[in-house]
């Protein structure tokens, strides 16, 4: 890939401002917010899903520790039940039924069961362009793909939920201005980790990516929102597109209340801007171990490691699009002896979607094993991996024991080259098989 640094441009006087500092300057309520100010911010929507010591803990501390007996505006906090729904033992049900209390004692509709939050946030008419959400998951930032601010402030959170504001620096904003298009075999996951191997894992420390040109138009929103969501392995707070035709019209379709789109100046200032051809991108793998998904090779440099797991889902990567990928690379082919594929749709819709168009009988016929939407086998809940085993996967993360076992080694990669390895029994260049 061909990749040129543009160059750093020095702070203005002010010509113009990106999307991220509107979005940001609606608000804090003012008029106009500069890189690095220090200002208390309303989300629009204060973000969790349950989880042990997180949302269990925090809903105790609102009560115990401030005295918060109920909520202004519930509709702000949104809380998606999607860890720990594939065994069904009591375990599970005692970490929700604490979540089901607490959102009936203030007044918080929890969605239950319904897919992954990231995505379910987006399908429920929350991630609006304009609007800021913040959840303690960076990759909420996934939801920067309707012209919206996703941003992960971990346990600060709490913050935000017991004064309905957060104090947060205005980040910076780096530019990536993509043309061209995904070559067959090639999508927004192998684009995103290229960036990580261009610009490192601290590369947009504290800032927010924002991708243009007409490679970013063209590409799907389902391809922006995988792209959007891993933003965080460059260090960035979020990811975000100016939204266009494609993210109006899906906001109409879903929203619940008027939004107001907000887009990027002509004179905008950025930290760096990156001009990337995507006509020029190959598939890419991220070996085991990097705990900021930053240690990447061409597939072709790891083709040939045997595996015997293959995971296709994910918030990053169980859409639409990368079902229909594995569904082209899998059609009238069988999953290897010896390899066990887990595709798991990103969400009951995008599920009924592939069912209808026809795509989970095709993975079935392979071989593959579909499950419900949840992000159990991404995190290591389900069918963990065991010792010795390697695993090629579109999840989001590949530390030692992120899927089992510490003894087993994760590869990361698009579908088409999940599908693909699944198919040879090793990791393999998927161009090889769309050829």
């Amino acid at each position: 890939m061909t990749s040129t640094d543009i160059g750093h441009e020095a702070p203005p006087p002010r010509a113009g401002r990106t999307i991220t500092e509107k979005i940001l300057a609606r608000a804090a309520g003012l008029d106009d917010v500069r890189v690095g100010q220090n200002h208390a911010f309303r989300p629009d929507h204060m973000v969790a899903y349950d989880f042990p010591g997180y949302t269990d803990l925090m809903f105790k501390q609102m009560h115990d520790d401030f005295g918060i007996t109920e909520v202004d505006d519930p509709e702000r906090y949104l809380v998606f039940i999607d860890h720990m729904l594939s065994k069904g033992d009591g375990r599970e049900q005692e970490v929700h039924d604490v979540t089901r209390r607490w959102g009936e004692f203030y007044g918080i509709t929890v969605h239950e069961g319904r897919g992954i939050g990231h995505q379910v946030a987006a399908e429920l008419g929350y991630a609006l362009p304009g609007r800021f959400l913040i959840h303690f998951d960076g990759h909420i930032s996934g939801l920067g793909a309707f012209g919206a601010l996703g941003w992960g402030v971990r346990r600060d959170l709490l913050e935000a939920w017991v004064s309905g504001r957060i104090f947060l620096d205005v980040p910076a904003s780096t530019r990536f201005h993509l043309t061209g298009g995904f070559a067959p075999g090639v999508d927004n996951r192998d684009l995103i980790h290229e960036i990580i191997a261009r610009v490192g894992a601290d590369g947009c420390a504290h800032q927010v990516m924002e991708f243009t040109g007409p490679g970013a138009e063209a590409m799907s929103i389902g391809r922006r929102q995988g792209l959007c969501g891993m933003a965080m392995f460059t260090g960035a707070v979020s990811a975000i597109f100016d939204p266009d035709d494609a993210a109006l019209e899906y906001a109409r379709r879903v929203a619940r209340t008027e939004f107001e789109p907000l887009h990027s100046d002509p004179g905008a200032v950025y930290a760096a801007t990156h001009a990337i051809d995507l006509d020029e991108l190959r598939p890419r793998v991220v070996l085991p171990g990097s705990a900021r998904a930053a240690n990447t090779l061409g597939v072709d440099e790891a083709a040939g490691t045997p595996i015997t797991r293959a995971f296709i889902g994910s918030c990053a990567s169980g859409r639409i699009e990368d079902i229909r990928a594995a569904a082209e690379i899998l059609r009238g082919r069988r999953v290897a002896p010896g390899v066990q594929l887990n595709v798991v749709p990103t969400s009951q819709v995008i599920h009924r979607q592939a069912q209808e168009e026809g795509l989970l009988d095709v993975l079935r016929e392979a071989g593959a094993d579909i499950a419900i939407s949840s992000c159990d086998f991404c995190f290591g809940y389900a069918r963990p991996l065991q010792e010795g085993e390697n695993c090629i996967s579109t999840g989001v993360l590949n530390i030692s024991g992120r899927m089992g076992s510490p003894g087993a080694d994760i590869y990361m990669g698009s579908a088409y080259t999940v599908a693909a390895s699944a198919v040879a029994g090793r990791i393999t260049d998927p161009r090889e098989v769309v050829a």
